[in-house]
C-alpha cells in the first residue's frame, strides 16, 4: 500500500529539485525538464505525468485487491 505514496513522494521531491541528482533519469526530474518545454513540446511533460498517475493508481488498486483477498476480518 505504501509503494504509491513512495513513488509520489520521490517524484514530487525530484520535481522540486530536492530529490535525486538532476542528471539521474527519474520521473520527477523528467517531468521538471519537460515542463520547461510546455509551449513547444507539451508531450515531454504530459507523458511522464501520466506515467506517474498510472503507476500510483495501479499500485493502490493492487494493494486494495490484495487486502480484500487476504484480510480475514473483511470476510
Amino acid at each position: 500500500m505504501g509503494i504509491g505514496t513512495a513513488v509520489l513522494s520521490t517524484s514530487s521531491l525530484s520535481y522540486l529539485g530536492l530529490g535525486v541528482e538532476p542528471h539521474i533519469p527519474e520521473w520527477g526530474n523528467v517531468l521538471r525538464i519537460g515542463s520547461m518545454y510546455l509551449e513547444t513540446n507539451p508531450y515531454l511533460a504530459i507523458f511522464p505525468g501520466l506515467a506517474i498517475i498510472t503507476i500510483v493508481l495501479a499500485f493502490n488498486f493492487f494493494g486494495d485487491g490484495l487486502r480484500d483477498a487476504l484480510d480475514p476480518k473483511l470476510k
